[in-house]
């Protein structure tokens, strides 16, 4: 009999135990996510520092106080490639260390200038170039001596026909004198010259007459 009652409870199902609901809530799918949160942007940008265009053409780093970084900045590498071809980095750095910074962006713009005027012409460079602005200004003085020469000619015409129309006008302006009046002498003119008329003609028929005898 107790092995009956034993296998009878062992039988029976569990009760589940009713427990208190929890006070924590319960999350479902359906609700918002809470909002992302971002940190604050500093209010200073930061700022990439580049190297100048001499240091990174020559693989180096560039100081605080690289003596080319004012003159061949990292916006503008050709300006240093060119100068650097024909003069040498060596011989840029101690050519700007024997001038005062007063006059160095001076030296560095005709180093530049001479380079590229070298590179375009192997054989004369720079003074080829000045050769050509030399014979370019004798030509444009010539000119210009032969454009004043004709100015001087027109403005001598100018004023000589200038002269000659106010000689014109002042003569025209001039009063004209008119003829003297008849004076009538109490002669008989018209008489005068029919009896001198009249003499003639007797006189050409008296030379016919005698022609004739």
């Amino acid at each position: 009999m107790e092995y009956s009652n034993e296998a009878t409870n062992t039988a029976a199902p569990r009760r589940p135990s009713m427990s208190p609901p929890s006070s924590r809530p319960v999350s479902s799918s359906c609700s918002p996510p809470p909002p992302a949160v971002f940190p604050l942007a500093s209010s200073s940008p930061t700022v990439v520092l580049s190297p100048c265009a001499a240091c990174k053409l020559l693989r180096r780093r560039c100081a605080d106080g690289c003596m080319l970084a004012p003159y061949f900045p990292p916006t503008d590498p050709a300006k240093f490639t060119t100068a650097h071809r024909v003069f040498g980095a060596s011989n840029i750095i101690k050519l700007l260390q024997e001038l005062p910074e007063s006059a160095r962006a001076d030296a560095v713009s005709s180093m530049v200038y001479e380079a590229e005027a070298r590179l375009r012409d192997p054989v004369y460079g720079c003074a080829g170039a000045v050769c050509r602005l030399q014979e370019e200004a004798n030509d444009l003085k010539v000119r210009l001596a032969r454009a004043q020469a004709d100015l001087l000619s027109v403005q001598a015409q100018h004023a000589n026909l200038l002269a000659l129309v106010c000689v014109e006008l002042a003569r025209y302006q001039q009063p004209h004198p008119s003829p003297p009046p008849l004076v009538d002498d109490g002669l008989d003119h018209g008489a005068m010259y029919q009896s001198l008329y009249d003499s003639d003609l007797d006189l050409a028929a008296w030379e016919e007459t005698r022609l004739w005898t």
